[in-house]
């Protein structure tokens, strides 16, 4: 029998241990570039992989757009025997269609790796040349994928609790409407094993066998669900954690609802920080944006609305909540012996109103 004391070398296993709250860790992301890249994945996969440089470097130019580099993400998913053709590079694209949406928009793309960078090029920076690329594109638009962390070599918790898991949903859940892929990290290690549903952008982590079936076939109650969720990437922190509540409370037809959020008020952080704020808003410089925006996320409490309107329009309007701290707990954000555990803010969510 394993030791306690060896589980807990496992950042997953203390999380889940002290009942961490995974909702708001999702990430928000308007863009997401999944590329195929035959494993295996050392810790800096990309710079392990000089074929993968000209792509690196197309993505790299996002880094001078400081808020749109850190609203895209770029994975790798490993090639698949039964998917995968071997001469070429399979490429998805999903992109946040309009402020309002439900679902991301999907392009996907077989190519020889040479052209990888040349689309990524269009994907990103000129979208007019994509019709060069047509001949590659694949109509799977009807296709869900579903990603599931198995980075062993960048956190050990993926591999240990991912794989298993990959193997099991690859087995027993894929059909020819459904693929299963193992993806390099994407945050969130002390939630292994973790996954992203797509087309939707849902994360989530600390997933066990029996809710599978829920999670999967979308049938039952969605209240079993509430401790795996980590949120929908296309809300900010805050309004992932509104948008579980009005999902629990509205069920499964909640997910063909087109959303957005916006923040009404919140805490500042104390006058010094209020006036840097302000500051920051008004140069012309996007770093510190980007850093007004990561001082947000540590606020104590939050007062916004979540706008919601159905795919048919027979049904809209808005929903306000009020997301205060409710504690701390704590945790481990990397798997080791060494790794010293941490604290970290939890919250909850009051006068949830309609």
């Amino acid at each position: 029998m394993r030791k306690i004391d060896d589980d807990c070398r496992y950042c997953s296993v203390v999380s889940k241990a002290n009942r961490e709250d995974p909702i708001g860790t999702a990430g928000t992301v308007d863009e997401w570039l999944l590329v195929e890249v035959p494993q295996p994945w050392k810790t800096n996969l990309w710079e392990a992989k000089p074929e993968f440089q000209p792509l690196l470097k197309v993505v790299e130019r996002l880094a001078s757009q400081p808020i749109r580099y850190f609203k895209t993400r770029l994975l790798a998913i490993a090639p698949d025997k039964t998917y995968t053709n071997p001469e070429l590079v399979r490429v998805f694209h999903y992109k946040r269609p309009a402020k309002l949406f439900a679902q991301y928009t999907k392009w996907e793309y077989l190519l020889p790796l040479t052209q990888l960078a040349p689309l990524t090029e269009a994907l990103l920076f000129q979208p007019q040349q994509l019709i060069n690329f047509v001949s590659y594109q694949q109509p799977t638009e009807h296709i869900r994928e579903i990603l599931i962390c198995t980075h062993a070599n960048y956190d050990r918790a993926c591999g240990r609790f991912g794989y298993p898991l990959y193997q099991q949903l690859r087995k027993q859940y894929a059909t020819e409407n459904l693929r299963l892929w193992q993806t390099n990290h994407f945050g969130g290690h002390q939630f292994a094993p973790t996954l992203i549903d797509f087309p939707y952008g849902q994360v989530w982590g600390h997933l066990e066998v029996d809710i599978l079936d829920c999670l999967i076939y979308r049938l039952g109650d969605v209240e079993q669900l509430r401790p795996y969720y980590r949120g929908w990437t296309g809300l900010s922190k805050f309004e992932q954690i509104a948008e579980r509540e009005i999902w629990m409370q509205m069920g499964w037809e909640w997910l063909n609802y087109e959303k957005t959020g916006r923040i009404l008020a919140q805490d500042e952080g104390g006058s010094q920080k209020k006036l840097l704020k302000i500051i920051f808003k008004r140069l012309p410089c996007p770093k510190l944006k980007l850093l007004v925006e990561r001082w947000n996320e540590q606020a104590t409490w939050v007062k916004l609305a979540i706008n919601y309107t159905h795919k048919e329009g027979d049904n809209w309007g808005t929903y306000t909540a009020l997301v205060k701290q409710t504690g701390t707990v704590t945790t481990k954000l990397k798997s080791g012996d060494d790794v010293p555990l941490a604290r970290v803010n939890q919250y909850g969510v009051e006068e949830l109103g309609k």
